[in-house]
């Protein structure tokens, strides 16, 4: 049992390892989409996917607000309102679908073997 547990320590520090020799290497531009707060600061994942809701978050908010402003009457701009819908919709569509992919991903390391 202890062997296992070796060397899963050891994978897991190698793992390790490679995360953080590709943070540090590489910026990922999709990430700035998210209004992550700098490319070359390196961050968690849970840092990362808390900046992508909030991101997500703030576009819905907006584009309530411009909905509302069409629908009061204090804005003429319907078109710009429901392109920030349809942003603020497709932001959240491709958010869930991330979450479901690492949902997905999780669920496999879980029924690995050992």
């Amino acid at each position: 049992m202890s062997n296992f547990s070796s060397l899963i320590q050891a994978d897991l520090a190698s793992l390790t390892n490679a995360a953080h020799n590709l943070a540090s290497s590489t910026s990922i531009a999709a990430a700035s989409q998210f209004g992550a707060p700098d490319a070359q600061h390196t961050s968690s994942f849970a840092q990362s996917m808390q900046g992508a809701i909030d991101s997500v978050n703030q576009q819905d908010v907006d584009a309530g607000q411009k909905m509302a402003d069409v629908d009061s009457g204090k804005s003429d701009d319907l078109v710009g309102a429901m392109l920030s819908s349809q942003d603020a919709s497709l932001s959240f569509s491709m958010l869930m679908q991330v979450r479901n992919k690492v949902m997905g991903g999780l669920d496999e390391l879980i029924k690995l073997p050992l």
